[in-house]
């Protein structure tokens, strides 16, 4: 018996038992031929039929009655197979212009609404105007940034007119974009194809000199579909030249992905066909038992739980059966009215044939949604509030599938009512227990922030990354001495991890940079923090003040409710409110402006800091705006500076295990250096103690002191420990518990260090690290406390014990204690008017009467 056949029998054996495949077992099978194939299938389709009794509906295979709507086939990508794409000169001699017109996308959208139908899909050329100037000049002649940007109008159009759910599918989109296009469609989708570099890099093969067809690139959308919560169609493209090891790669990639977000809806797996006139004209088309073992494989490989389709149009009709065998639940989108312009040589098997095939296999044929049930049931945060509407007006609420009966109808897209009213307020004084936490965690724990095994793995592996320390740490204090900007990597690294004497020498240098900046004022502003809402879907999965809407714990404040915290706060003598919330899927991009006017309007000389770069990038996607557009309007609304949250650690590895869901580092990057130069200043973070690695410190200040000497917009440096006591990546065992006193100390004695000369205020965080651990810090570099508060729901909810507010005089013991001078500042570190100082309330407790939380460590 050979090897091969004794691998063959073991891998088979292996998925019989339901053992978890590896990459090479998969390889093995996916070239199961004869017996073996038909074994291979007959497990497949049991796993399949597993999943749907587990999804409650057990024998019942799914399609979507569609209409496909070719925006336009011009493109910047040259893909060896496509007969989809065309150019400027090709559809000049077919007498057609290179996008359709509204109009053009209404009338399809309308009869096939007529017809029964409930999804547009919307398909289109990647990014045509980069190569064509024909797309450049039609964009610009009909009012359109971008081909995304028409897009968007398109969908929102068949959403008002006809009722039918958009799943767009426009090729390689960034972070923001997809942020764009989510309120306008329940799902997209953009096949992954194959996961092989040498497809793509090598003369010849499918995918060369094709720049949106680099599987990284494309990976990448995927995982940014997965952070903004969006149901994605994914899937590959069988018999494009890969290799079976490259197939089983492809496969598991997508497994990995789709277990990591949970947001992978379905994986098509398709069977290349070779089309006249291509470059691969002469490639054989995918073997029949090739593509059967590639379903069954994907099926075995993803699970019960996902849906598995395969185009029905594709294969013969005699060989629908097989796909069945294999174990597909899914025949994709159906028309009754478009050919596929992709296959349009394979014309779609009518429904009612459709229906009969799929039911003499023993199933039954059901109709669902462009989104699948199981997000429709679910709701939030998978499909936006804009859309919740069109895609509830056709859904079964049992089943989340298609209702019978019902036709898609026209009804309006629009933001969500921006007029606000209290929703859900809590006390805070009972909601929060007495060592400062949540009294409960959100609802959706246990399936909001991914699955906890992928993320472990992925945090360990960030963990291990390279700390290569430099062992002469007293020469690299010697560098930092004589010149602090000119320190290198392994120097940096080096100071960054020592310990013993060698810390105590760190912190003693940064506390001679220190005196020489600051002298031996300590400031702090008298500032008020206002957190307007805590209902968060982004699923950052460090993060205890998010909730649900319906979470007992959910508040939102109103306008009326806001005017009266920053009246109050105004009345005590505060400078500066600071405010930031959840990203609320029910407020609009607009909401953020009226909470400016709203501050504005009740103390116009109040100092706003406000709206993170999350917020900014999510308001100016909400309204449809540039992140440039929007942060003017929010300054002529009345921002004055943005605090530099949202920053974490400016790794985007790092930054998936911990967020999940928040902005890509280039992105909040992007929006820091956009309000900089707007004359919008900020300050900067860095949270810090959870499952980074001191050279993630490092990397980060190189890059905050980069784009300080870009923009000099940074008003202060602020180290933020990381608490953990009620996080959930701590909870789900993945985070270590903060940051230890000797990580404190070197992280702000090196921020002082590598930002000397650069950013001159070190900030140290009081309500995070207490009385005795800030004092610590005031010796090591820092000379700045920030704010009295008043009340800071994130740190609390994630466990500090070290209050919500401190009076003047309590913040003015602080310094005093350890021989330093405290002064009152503004928020960019200027003299408050004298009439805003501190002064005969200094000593109360309780300013002005109010009752205010006072924890006094």
């Amino acid at each position: 018996m050979s090897e091969q056949t004794n691998g063959m029998r073991r891998a088979l054996r292996r998925a019989t038992d339901g053992v978890t495949l590896d990459r090479a077992e998969a390889a093995v099978l996916l070239a199961a031929r004869g017996d073996d194939l038909a074994a291979l299938m007959a497990h497949a389709a049991s796993v399949r039929d597993a999943g749907l009794v587990q999804a409650g509906r057990p024998g019942v295979i799914t399609y979507s009655p569609k209409v496909f709507i070719p925006v336009t086939r011009l493109c910047r990508d040259r893909c060896h197979y496509c007969t989809f794409v065309t150019t400027p000169g090709g559809l000049r001699r077919e007498g057609v212009e290179p996008y359709l017109s509204v109009d053009e996308v209404l009338a399809i959208a309308r009869e096939g609404a007529a017809l029964g139908c409930t999804e547009a899909l919307f398909t289109l050329g990647d990014r045509p105007e980069d190569r064509w100037p024909e797309a450049r000049e039609w964009l610009d002649e009909a009012g359109y940034d971008s081909t995304l940007a028409y897009v968007r109008a398109l969908a929102i159009a068949v959403l008002e007119e006809t009722g039918l759910l958009p799943h767009l599918n426009p090729g390689v989109m960034s972070w923001e974009e997809l942020g764009r296009l989510k309120p306008v469609a329940p799902s997209m989708g953009m096949m992954l194809e194959s996961s092989s570099t040498r497809l793509f890099s090598q003369a010849g093969q499918a995918h060369y000199g094709s720049p949106d067809k680099d599987p990284a690139v494309r990976m990448r959308v995927l995982e940014d579909a997965g952070r903004l919560s969006i149901p994605f169609t994914t899937g590959l493209l069988i018999g494009i030249g890969e290799t079976l090891d490259e197939r089983a790669d492809s496969i598991f990639a997508l497994r990995g992905v789709a277990r990591a977000f949970g947001h992978i809806q379905e994986v098509i797996i398709q069977n290349f066909r070779a089309k006249p006139g291509t470059a691969m004209r002469d490639a054989p088309d995918a073997e029949v038992d090739e593509y059967l073992a590639a379903i069954a494989v994907t099926r075995l490989v993803m699970g019960p739980r996902m849906r598995v389709q395969a185009p029905p149009n594709l294969s013969a009709l005699d060989d629908l059966s097989l796909l069945l065998g294999a174990g597909v639940d899914d025949w994709g989108g159906v028309s009754p009215l478009t050919p596929d312009h992709v296959n349009p040589e394979r014309p779609w098997p009518h429904v009612d044939t459709l229906r009969d095939a799929t039911a003499a296999c023993g199933f039954e044929l059901a109709e669902r949604l462009t989104v699948h049930p199981e997000y429709v049931r679910t709701g939030e945060p998978w499909i936006d509030p804009r859309v919740m509407p069109h895609t509830l007006a056709l859904a079964d609420s049992v089943t989340g599938l298609r209702r019978r009966g019902v036709l898609a109808e026209g009804r309006p897209w629009q933001e969500p009512d921006p007029e606000w009213a209290s929703v859900g307020r809590i006390d805070l004084a009972t909601a929060i227990d007495n060592e400062g936490r949540l009294t409960e965690t959100r609802s959706d724990f246990d399936n909001a922030f991914g699955d906890w095994e992928t993320i472990r793995s992925d945090a360990v592996r960030i963990a291990g990354v390279s700390t290569h320390i430099d062992g002469d740490v007293a020469a690299a204090l010697r560098a930092a001495e004589a010149d602090p900007a000119s320190l290198t990597d392994a120097q940096a690294l080096t100071l960054m991890t020592c310990e013993g004497e060698a810390l105590v020498a760190l912190a003693s240098l940064a506390d001679a940079l220190r005196r020489e900046v600051n002298g031996d004022d300590v400031t702090y502003v008298v500032n008020r923090n206002i957190n307007f809402t805590n209902v968060c879907y982004t699923g950052c999965r460090f993060c205890a003040f998010a909730q649900r809407r319906t979470d007992d714990d959910a508040f939102t404040l109103s306008l009326d409710e806001v005017a009266e915290r920053v009246a109050e706060a105004w009345r005590v003598g505060t400078t500066e409110v600071c405010m930031q919330g959840g990203i609320h899927p029910d407020l609009p991009g607009t909401a953020y402006f009226d909470i400016a006017r709203t501050v504005k309007a009740t103390a116009p000389d109040m100092h706003m800091h406000a709206f993170s770069p999350m917020e900014v990038v999510n308001g100016a996607s909400r309204s449809n705006l540039s992140i440039a557009e929007w942060l003017v309007a929010a300054k002529e609304a009345g921002l004055d500076t943005i605090p530099g949250t949202a920053a974490e650690i400016l790794d985007d590895d790092v930054r998936w295990v911990l967020t999940k869901g928040k902005l890509p580092t280039a992105s909040w990057v992007e929006v820091i250096t956009t309000a900089h130069r707007l004359g919008i200043r900020s300050s900067s973070t860095m949270m810090y103690g959870h499952v980074d690695a001191p050279v993630h410190w490092v990397a980060h200040l190189r890059l905050l002191a980069r784009i300080q000497d870009d923009t000099g917009g940074f008003t202060e440096f602020v180290p933020l420990p990381f608490v953990h006591q009620s996080s959930p990546i701590y909870l789900a065992g993945v985070a270590r518990p903060g940051p230890t006193l000797r990580d404190n100390i070197a992280v702000h004695a090196m921020g002082r260090i590598m930002l000397h000369g650069r950013i001159p205020n070190i900030q140290t965080s009081w309500v995070k690290l207490g009385i005795g651990g800030t004092q610590a810090m005031l010796r090591s570099g820092a000379n700045d406390l920030g704010g009295t508060l008043m009340e800071e729901t994130i740190s609390r909810m994630a466990g500090s014990e070290n209050g919500s507010f401190k009076p003047p005089a309590e913040i003015d013991a602080i310094a005093r204690d350890i021989g330093r001078t405290p002064r009152q500042r503004t928020t960019t570190y200027g003299v408050p008017p004298e009439e805003r100082v501190a002064t005969g309330y200094r000593e109360l407790a309780s300013w002005g009467g109010m009752s205010l939380p006072v924890v006094t460590a």
